[in-house]
């Protein structure tokens, strides 16, 4: 069962995993949506952050990625938030205390790992959906997190072929796919808001 397992990655606690527990995701397409607005809501806030106050020695062209992923981040959030209307998660308490916001390794390191996980998140995701609508919307969205992630990568390893490594693009050319469970492992560490996924359907 997706709770339990979840549960039994999660070591910090940070999100209830059975009915009753937490801020509800709700079910089926809402609930997916919902899985994806809240590691929406991580990104954005991170962004914020990161573009109030670049961290030491940001040249132009990093200040120019970053804010304009955050622009994205932020769309995105809003995006969700409005397909969901009523149905929305309530805003996450974030926690970024792990990340030091002045150094860019700290950062870019964060940045490259919320956009993998983002990415192989959606396409974990996808098989979920049963609107054909709401599966074009993420494709659509998952599309610019790839960007993301190509261009985070290549700032960290520039020149090189990290920007689509294969521990993230397969033999055949497709990219990763991870499962909630292994998502909110990573996630978990960012999110302190009690989150009820026990709608979420199954793949």
């Amino acid at each position: 069962m997706l709770a339990a397992a979840a549960t039994s990655l999660l070591p910090r606690g940070l999100f209830a995993q059975t009915g009753g527990g937490g801020a509800s995701l709700g079910s089926g397409d809402v609930a997916v949506l919902n899985y994806a607005y809240a590691l929406e809501q991580l990104e954005a806030a991170f962004y914020t952050r990161v573009t109030s106050s670049f961290y030491a020695g940001a040249n132009a062209t990093e200040r120019s990625y970053l804010s304009d992923i955050h622009q994205h981040e932020v769309a995105h959030r809003s995006f969700l938030k409005g397909a969901l209307g009523g149905s929305a998660l309530p805003d996450l308490e974030l926690d970024f205390s792990s990340v030091n916001f002045r150094d860019r390794q700290s950062v870019l390191t964060t940045a490259s790992l919320l956009e993998d996980t983002g990415v192989a998140a959606y396409n974990g995701a996808g098989p979920m959906l049963r609107d054909p609508q709401n599966l074009m919307s993420a494709g659509r969205i998952v599309s610019v997190e790839a960007r993301h992630a190509a261009t985070l990568r290549d700032l960290l390893h520039p020149r090189s072929t990290a920007f689509a490594g294969d521990d993230q693009v397969d033999a055949f050319g497709l990219g990763s796919i991870m499962k909630p469970s292994a998502v909110l492992k990573t996630a978990g560490t960012f999110i302190r808001t009690p989150i009820d996924f026990s709608g979420l359907p199954k793949a």
